[in-house]
């Protein structure tokens, strides 16, 4: 059970992976089907890092602690690349450059993609980061893919959805691009379903935003 008592206490999984460099150690001989592709035609012009090559940077995953958006309104979905609501991708993206024009360094929206409404989220973290950047043109943050339900549901929206219940008590995310506002305080502001557009609550965003940070 997480001891944590509000939003910044958690940390998640960043949906870009890292490229570190690669360790330090002798550069061994290769042999014929020992050459990366992506190096491949650069042989000849490296001599194989004479006549040796050095083991490949390793893309790795990356811990974000959610302190480092602390004092800020943050707004959370759980989304999906291939749903009936995707477009609310652009929504989203729409009112968080509208609200940061005026307040640049006190809102944030951050996205946790899933799969399991539908298998609506099949793609690995990189297809998924490719297809915010790209196809939507996402600006804001999107984590690691993650559980939102059932017993390997990531310990952030257990926590979610304890401290916020949805209609009628229930306490399951019902679907994908479900929203909950979290004030400069690390609580739970409010909660809506996936129906509601961002557009219909940006006031409310607007409101906390101008409350003092705690």
């Amino acid at each position: 059970m997480s001891s944590a008592t509000n939003f910044f206490d958690f940390k998640v999984l960043d949906g870009k992976l890292v490229i570190q460099p690669p360790p330090a150690g002798p550069i061994v001989q290769p042999c014929a089907d020992s050459v990366h592709p992506a190096i491949a035609q650069d042989v000849p012009r490296m001599k194989l890092l004479a006549n040796g090559f050095a083991p490949r940077p390793v893309a790795v995953d990356t811990e974000v602690p959610l302190s480092a958006f602390k004092g800020k309104v943050v707004l959370v979905v759980n989304t999906a690349s291939k749903c009936g609501f995707t477009y609310q991708y652009k929504n989203l993206e729409s009112v968080y450059q509208e609200i940061k024009k005026e307040h640049p360094d006190d809102f944030v929206v951050i996205g946790f993609p899933c799969n399991q409404f539908g298998g609506q989220e099949p793609g690995s973290n990189e297809e998924i980061q490719n297809f915010c950047s790209l196809d939507q043109k996402v600006t804001f943050p999107v984590m690691g893919k993650i559980d939102v339900n059932g017993d390997n549901a990531h310990p952030l929206y257990k926590w979610l959805k304890k401290e916020k219940p949805g209609l009628l008590g229930l306490e399951r995310v019902k679907w994908n691009f479900e929203k909950f506002l979290i004030g400069r305080d690390g609580k739970i502001v409010d909660r809506w379903a996936s129906t509601t557009e961002p557009e219909k609550f940006q006031s409310k965003i607007l409101e906390e935003i101008k409350k003092p940070a705690p």
